[in-house]
């Protein structure tokens, strides 16, 4: 039987990098995606519906049309420093946007939902490594909107059953080993793709935002998952929750951080290229060191990262950047 597992954000990096692992794995992907900040030319592994998470009505006819066994949602405004200057739009987007979608797949009786949440949700606390158990206490709002969509499918869990696997991590580097989709955005925030821009000539330099941050080198540290690590740990949490266990939470990490210097070392090993590189000032609402834990998924799920490495991030990022992404 045809399994179709909507996934919301399909057309987008995490998304459609997990639309691929979810074909691999036997389900057909039916991306739900805006094109606000996703790509039609990502849409490659099963059908594509263009639409809002605004739009309840929307959302009821695709749901009726597919009759999907699981939601995978990773559509979201996702940028702090915009979500400092302007919550209410992250508030709307988000935590609106996942309201309309859990009533809908309660409405349609689909009640096995994937939550891409955030490591965000922790706040900035430092030299602490981050679990399941850890205070969740956001300084902007991006982390704060995800925080209420977790507590939200909690409330919809208990009264409609509604089973759940959330997952939290922080940063997601790299990209699909075979280059079929990678990461490209505009405009572009992300450190690893900024970093090859700058040593392919498409920008001037790498910005630096913050260099007097109480770390080793001065420059803050996150913890970096591979792309396709990533998504596979939501692939296993879908079949967790088609399995029939219960709604859980789960922590995506190495448990070892890089500072931002860091990166730009390897990047300068692996691409064998100078990184022209400027200093900044610090963006407002960006954490000094975030490292997540995730002995938990590595427990119960049996989450075997075997990509998530410095050399093989850069490596797979600057091989999908040379294909020239998306539209550029």
């Amino acid at each position: 039987m045809t399994r179709h597992v909507l996934v919301t954000g399909g057309a987008g990096y995490i998304g459609s990098h997990a639309c691929k692992a979810l074909a691999r794995a036997g389900f057909v992907p039916v991306t739900f995606d805006n094109l606000c900040t996703g790509w039609r030319d990502a849409v490659r592994f099963g059908p594509f519906e263009e639409g809002d998470l605004a739009d309840s009505s929307r959302l009821a006819d695709v749901f009726d049309r597919w009759r999907p066994v699981a939601v995978m949602h990773f559509a979201a405004l996702s940028l702090v420093g915009d979500s400092m200057r302007d919550p209410g739009r992250y508030w709307r987007a988000n935590v609106l946007g996942a309201l309309n979608l859990i009533e809908a797949a309660v409405a349609a009786g689909c009640l096995d939902f994937v939550f891409s949440s955030t490591c965000a949700t922790y706040g900035d606390q430092d030299g602490v490594v981050l679990t399941e158990d850890t205070p969740q206490a956001p300084i902007n709002a991006y982390g704060g909107s995800k925080r209420a969509i977790e507590e939200m499918l909690k409330d919809f869990g208990a009264s409609h059953g509604l089973r759940s696997v959330i997952f939290r991590y922080f940063n997601v580097a790299g990209a699909d080993p075979e280059a079929e989709v990678g990461e490209f955005h505009q405009p572009e925030t992300h450190l690893v793709p900024l970093l090859l821009d700058a040593i392919a000539g498409r920008r001037p330099a790498l910005t630096v935002h913050g260099t007097d941050y109480p770390t080793p080198d001065g420059t803050c540290i996150r913890d970096y998952v591979h792309v396709s690590d990533l998504v596979q740990a939501h692939v296993l949490g879908l079949e967790w929750l088609l399995g029939g266990r219960g709604s859980r939470v789960f922590c995506l990490g190495t448990g070892r951080g890089f500072s931002v210097r860091e990166v730009i070392d390897h990047a300068r090993l692996v691409t064998n290229r100078a990184v022209p590189v400027t200093e900044g000032d610090r963006r407002p609402g960006d954490a000094t060191r975030l490292v997540s834990g995730s002995a938990r998924a590595v427990e119960e799920l049996g989450w075997r990262p075997a990509r998530s490495n410095l050399a093989d991030m850069i490596a797979d990022a600057w091989r999908w950047h040379q294909t020239g992404g998306y539209e550029r």
